[in-house]
């Protein structure tokens, strides 16, 4: 199965969820898609043979529930295997062949995020979307605050603002180490521009949905008053089928 999916990911452990299917699609050639207990997990099988990844590596889940999600995605493929519509099976590729092998380097990435992340920045006007921001963003600095001992910084506009060091080392350490739950993470991360909000995820503080629209505060803002970008809500709806992938994860795992 190797050339129906991007090749294994090299220096950025999450590139592979990023990315859309190759132009030329195989044709489906298993009758049905399955899952089986093994010693380190549940395999996906496609007529009773293992599924690998691009790395080689067998594509198992760590439980039942994430292993028969994935399954549901190769038994959906119609008349042939589309890897775009298939963003579980993606992102555990990601998973089982970057993030495991390098977890510090990608929770690193994670970190980063946390010195600007996009929850600190808010507008000077209008008004309502500072409102609206605030409605959505400060329940998550106050999580973040007491739950995790980290009293982040906001600041109007965009110029910088520095984050205290024990904010950020306290909330780093909550980055969890699980390369499932890490990888789910740093794609919710990535595909929001906040770890705050992939944090408060992970923990249950917030469900995906809410999270999806804190994400997008200032884009259904710009939209309400200008109109609908309708190639931007395209690229929009493939984000957010990666997102659900990384929430089915962070679902099936909880911490």
């Amino acid at each position: 199965m190797r050339e129906l999916f991007e090749d294994p990911p090299s220096d950025d452990p999450g590139q592979a969820a990023r990315r859309g299917a190759r132009p030329m699609l195989r044709q489906r050639f298993y009758v049905a898609a399955t899952t089986a207990a093994t010693a380190d997990g549940y395999a996906v099988l496609l007529d009773g043979k293992p599924v690998r990844t691009p790395a080689r590596h067998e594509l198992k889940a760590p439980s039942l529930a994430l292993a028969q999600a994935i399954a549901v995605e190769w038994q959906d493929q119609e008349d042939v295997i589309d890897p775009a519509k298939m963003p579980l099976t993606r992102l555990a590729n990601t998973i089982i062949d970057g993030v495991a092998a390098a977890p510090l380097a990608v929770a690193e990435e994670v970190g980063k995020y946390l010195a600007s992340d996009l929850v600190f920045y808010r507008a000077n006007a209008p008004a309502a979307l500072a409102e609206h921001q605030a409605r959505h963003w400060d329940p998550i600095l106050a999580w973040a605050r007491q739950a995790l001992g980290a009293a982040f910084r906001t600041s109007q506009g965009v110029v910088h603002v520095t984050q205290p060091e024990g904010a950020l080392a306290a909330a780093r350490a909550a980055i969890p180490s699980d390369p499932w739950r890490l990888g789910a993470v740093h794609t919710v991360t990535t595909l929001t521009g906040s770890a705050l909000l992939a944090l408060a995820m992970a923990r249950g503080t917030v469900s995906a949905d809410a999270a999806w629209e804190a994400a997008h505060v200032d884009e259904d803002w710009n939209m309400a008053q200008w109109g609908r970008d309708e190639m931007a809500l395209q690229r929009r709806a493939f984000r957010f089928a990666e997102f659900k992938a990384a929430a089915a994860v962070l679902d099936a795992l909880p911490g």
